[in-house]
């Protein structure tokens, strides 16, 4: 059997609203206005595209250096270091541009993607066709070489695994460096709160 309470509901004060839903406070609280998102949205897009656009131009003039160590050194070495020497900074060409082109691409996807290309160039030198154009041009003699040589596939992997290296070690210095300047700026944070207290027991005293 059910029973009623005989006892009336108890009044709200007036002036009151009604309490919320449980939940609709925090929605509440956790809700911004869609204008308020969009410009942190479009801070952070603007940053990102910020460091990109600096990854590019580090990339490039990487690049360049490369291309003008690749011009002068081999000329400059014994014959039997030449032919691994340009293909190695062959390769290495092609990894700073591709990083350049994107900079977002993970170094050991840019280092295979830059030695499959180089192979495939040295194999394509095979077919006599890069020495028809070489005959003809001097940029096809740059870009695509005019005869194949079996020694050249070892120095792409060594330009490969180079600019790897290279890259890894260039990161792990940069963390360091990040993590000496955080801890630098978290110490003198401290050493800045241990004078404030100080200063106030000293006004206390």
């Amino acid at each position: 059997m059910r029973t009623t309470d005989p006892r009336p509901p108890h009044p709200r004060p007036e002036g009151h609203p009604p309490r919320p839903a449980a939940g609709v406070t925090e929605r509440r609280e956790g809700a911004r206005p869609p204008g308020e998102r969009q410009a942190e949205g479009g801070a952070g897009a603007r940053v990102g595209a910020g460091g990109r656009a600096r990854a590019r131009v580090g990339w490039l003039a990487a690049a360049a250096a490369v291309l003008l160590l690749g011009l002068a050194a081999p000329a400059r070495v014994p014959a039997a270091a030449a032919a691994p020497l340009g293909g190695a900074l062959y390769t290495a060409l092609l990894y700073t541009l591709l990083m350049a082109a994107a900079p977002r691409l993970g170094p050991r996807t840019a280092a295979g993607t830059a030695l499959a290309a180089s192979w495939a160039v040295e194999l394509f030198q095979a077919g006599g066709l890069p020495a028809d154009l070489g005959a003809h041009s001097r940029l096809s003699r740059l870009v695509l070489g005019t005869t194949f040589d079996p020694s050249d596939l070892l120095g792409y992997a060594l330009g490969a695994l180079a600019a790897l290296t290279a890259r890894q070690a260039a990161r792990r210095t940069a963390r360091r460096l990040r993590e000496r300047a955080a801890g630098t700026g978290k110490r003198r944070e401290r050493e800045g709160e241990w004078r404030q207290r100080r200063g106030e027991r000293r006004a206390g005293g």
